[in-house]
Order: structure tokens, then C-alpha cells, then sequence
């Protein structure tokens, strides 16, 4: 008898968190990173399941205003669009020192949010790319990490500027955590 009651308030536990509007941790409005532009809004959900060092340093960054008014420098049509490089070149990064490679099995496809870096696996900094297409960046599955999605906004994300540099680069207005806005 006792394990019977056990089981049943286990299983009311278990449906009242699966039928609860509460976020599950980890997620809401904490994990949502806003990037303003020109275009309209881009928000992308942050992955601190798969990549939890990377996820705490675009926080880190976007908080401290890091990002903002940096130049998509690198613009790929039916590949990626790159930005989080003060420089503008795609040489630069933070102050911060590199991260090591978060890599996992997500596969990349049209919205996946990935951090640069340079042929060292663990050169990963500030700079971050966002898919165009499902197959454009297919071929950097388990090479690259993986931080965040798009939820809302790729419309946005479509218009920048196309280059390797674009002649006239697109900027992030503003880079911010969706909780911390005011």
C-alpha cells in the first residue's frame, strides 16, 4: 500500500510540473538574447544544455554592452552571417580569454547560432554566426559549437547586407538579455 502511494504522488508531482506554465529551468526570458537591428528584432534562444561556457559569455557580453553597434562583417547568402568582432575584420575578439570547443550532435540548420573561431578548436571568443539555409551549414556539424536558435526574426536576419565585407555592413543596435530589458 505504501508504494501505491508513493506511485500516486509521484505521478501527481510529475503532472502538475508537465502541466505548469513555469518555465523549466534553464529556460524563459533569462535564455533569450536580443539582437536589435535595422531590420527588426532577432531573438535566440541560448542552449546552456549544449554549450554552458559559451551561453555565459554572450550573457557576459551582451550585459556589458559588448555587443552593440558591431558590424556583420562576414556575410554569406545561403551560408551564415558573422558579427561580434569590435575590430570589424573578423581578427578581433573580447578581453575575455578563448573558450574551449563546447561541440555536440545538434546538427546545424537554418537559425543555429555558432561560435567563430579560428582552425584551433579552441579559439572561440565573441564572434558568432547565424545560419541561413538547413544544408549551408551542415558542414560544420560537430565542429563548431552551438549556443542558441532563432525563435523569431530570421526575416530580420535574411536582409543584412551580403559581403566578405558587405560594402555597407549592418550593424547590431542593440545586443541584450530579454530579462534585463527596461
Amino acid at each position: 500500500m505504501r508504494m501505491l502511494t508513493c506511485l500516486a504522488l509521484a505521478f501527481c508531482v510529475m503532472a502538475g510540473a508537465a502541466c505548469s506554465d513555469q518555465p523549466a529551468s534553464g529556460g524563459g526570458d533569462g535564455n533569450i538574447l536580443v539582437i536589435d537591428t535595422k531590420y527588426g528584432k532577432v531573438l535566440v534562444k541560448l542552449r546552456p544544455d549544449l554549450a554552458p561556457k559559451h551561453v555565459e559569455r554572450i550573457k557576459t557580453l551582451a550585459k556589458e554592452g559588448f555587443y552593440d553597434g558591431l558590424k556583420f562583417h562576414r556575410v554569406i547568402g545561403g551560408f551564415m552571417a558573422q558579427t561580434g568582432d569590435p575590430s570589424g575584420t573578423g581578427a578581433g575578439g573580447s578581453n575575455y580569454p578563448d573558450l574551449p570547443a563546447e561541440f555536440s550532435q545538434e546538427p546545424y540548420k537554418r537559425g543555429t547560432v555558432g561560435a567563430a573561431r579560428t582552425a584551433d578548436p579552441n579559439s572561440a571568443n565573441s564572434q558568432f554566426f547565424i545560419c541561413f539555409t538547413d544544408s549551408g551549414c551542415s558542414g560544420l556539424n560537430g565542429q563548431y559549437t552551438i549556443w542558441g536558435n532563432v525563435i523569431e526574426g530570421m526575416d530580420a536576419v535574411d536582409k543584412i547586407s551580403k559581403g566578405e565585407p558587405p560594402v555597407v555592413p549592418d550593424v547590431m543596435e542593440k545586443v541584450y538579455i530579454k530579462s534585463d530589458a527596461k
